[in-house]
């Protein structure tokens, strides 16, 4: 006995796809087909097969039980069909109802065998041999036509069984093509109508039923009967008893066939169909514990409308009542997997709530963490981007050109008036370039503290000194920039008045802007 709580996440590949291909056309709970796959073998087949048609059972009961159940197949026979007159009750626990076996038909179109590589590589010689010889034959018929005519005289006699195989001229079709032939066939010898015909083969309809707990009426006509007509015009289609098989109260589903057809036949050998017009009602079997498919009524004949009605009225009430139960049954089962899939699928909205809450937590801690990082990072580049300038202007002002003599006469007099507003007035030599003027007000500071001034301080590694101000004569205005060409005479003149005029980037500007 499979354990009920196996786990399905520990099913193989092959096992779970079995699973899905099971439960998809049985819509059983997977919890309940796990065992009945396991008793297959895992096999989707024999699975299926067992779930429609019912597990077998121990041979030594099946075999003694086989015997009495001719008897119980004519008694009920007799009962549904109205021949007895016992007032026992048609709802009696102890009827037993003939089975009803789940038919899948092959067409012989689709029956091919293929020969083994040895014999098709041994009759190979005997083929090219044959075809040959048919060719020669047929090439002396056409020449004398009278010698075909006689050899089909000759033969008659022995193709006359073969002939027979298909006297109908029905091509074999498919399950689905079979049934809306049917459907059109009718239509064409019988003109409009209201039956619900199910366009579908007789296992489909078969499987709706047992699914959906419904019945399935099942008619089988032979165009070659006498009474097929008048039972199709005078009681098939009854306005009464179309209204009967329409009524959704009844739970009908209504299939039929021509026993000139493969599936059809296949189907009143099995159902032991012996008269024609024949009619069966089959539901699924309310005693029974494997899903089996019960006969509760056979209509054999022609029958008049309202007789064909209370016998499927009779059919039904034998079986409602277990039947409502089962349908009761199904649907509590079906409502506590529908609230079980739907608590199943809360949570798994409340768990990928929660995982999404967490990550979002998760990337703001790390957005924080790596913007203290960056602040950081930011404060430790400030502090040397200071420690830097500062080194850089005590190693410059060691490299400034003292001022001249007051005797030197080639000499040029700048006024600069500082960001402070303070004025300074200094001499510069005449061929001293315009950036000595820039490094004197870069280094304006240090030239003029306490400190004494280190000569043999190097320059900062990895360095690279901005100015961040310009030189600006006011009247007329001219910046004059730090890497112009030429000296401070040549660009300036033997005397200047500047201004010092600081350079604000854009960073500098955002700073300002947020304070």
């Amino acid at each position: 006995m499979a354990d009920s709580s196996l786990d399905i996440g520990q099913l193989t590949e092959d096992q779970r796809i079995a699973l899905q291909q099971f439960t998809a056309v049985t819509d059983q709970d997977p919890a309940a087909a796990v065992p009945l796959l396991q008793r297959s073998q895992w096999n989707v087949q024999i699975a299926i097969a067992r779930f429609f048609d019912g597990e077998p059972s121990d041979p030594v009961a099946e075999a003694s039980s086989s015997i009495p159940r001719p008897q119980d197949q004519r008694r009920q026979e007799t009962l549904l069909n109205g021949f007895s007159t016992s007032p026992r009750s048609p709802t009696s626990s102890s009827r037993r109802f003939e089975s009803a076996p789940r038919i899948v038909p092959q067409s012989e179109s689709q029956v091919t065998s293929q020969t083994p590589l040895l014999l098709a590589i041994l009759f190979t010689p005997f083929n090219l041999a044959y075809s040959l010889l048919s060719k020669y034959f047929r090439f002396i018929g056409y020449l004398f036509p009278i010698l075909p005519r006689a050899w089909t005289r000759l033969t008659a006699g022995t193709t006359t069984q073969a002939q027979r195989r298909n006297t109908s001229g029905r091509r074999p079709l498919n399950p689905r093509d079979t049934a809306a032939r049917f459907i059109r066939e009718f239509e064409e010898e019988y003109g409009n109508h209201e039956l619900p015909f199910l366009e579908n083969g007789y296992a489909q309809a078969f499987d709706l039923a047992k699914k959906d707990l419904k019945f399935l009426l099942v008619v089988l006509v032979s165009p070659e009967h006498d009474d097929t007509s008048s039972f199709i015009r005078d009681t098939l289609l009854a306005t009464e008893v179309v209204d009967f098989i329409k009524n959704p109260e009844n739970s009908i589903i209504f299939w039929a066939g021509n026993v000139q057809d493969s599936e059809a036949y296949q189907v009143s050998a099995a159902l032991n169909c012996t008269k024609f017009p024949f009619a069966s009602l089959i539901v699924h079997s309310p005693q029974s514990t494997s899903n089996s498919m019960d006969m509760v009524t056979r209509i054999t004949g022609p029958t008049p409308p309202e007789q064909f009605i209370s016998k499927l009225q009779q059919g039904i009430q034998q079986v409602q009542e277990p039947l409502n139960r089962i349908r009761a049954q199904r649907a509590e089962l079906q409502a506590s997997r529908n609230l079980r899939e739907a608590q199943n699928s809360a949570y798994e909205r409340s768990l990928a709530q929660d995982r999404e809450r967490a990550r979002l937590k998760r990337e703001a801690e790390e957005q924080k963490a790596r913007e203290e990082k960056e602040a950081i990072e930011r404060e430790e580049a400030k502090e040397r981007e200071v420690q830097n300038l500062e080194q850089w202007r005590k190693w410059r002002a060691a490299s400034i050109v003292d001022e001249p003599d007051p005797q030197e006469k080639d000499v040029v007099r700048i006024s600069l008036r500082m960001p402070s507003g303070d004025r300074v007035i200094r001499k510069f030599a005449s061929d001293a370039p315009v950036e000595e003027l820039y490094a004197f007000v870069e280094c304006y500071d240090v030239l003029h503290s306490d400190e004494p001034i280190v000569e043999k301080l190097s320059k900062p590694e990895g360095f690279q000194h901005e100015y961040k101000f310009r030189l600006v004569s006011p009247m007329p205005r001219e910046v004059y920039e730090v890497d112009a060409s030429g000296s401070i005479k040549d660009r300036i003149g033997r005397t200047g008045n500047l201004i010092v005029e600081r350079v604000v980037d854009e960073e500098d500007e955002d700073d300002e802007d947020d304070v």
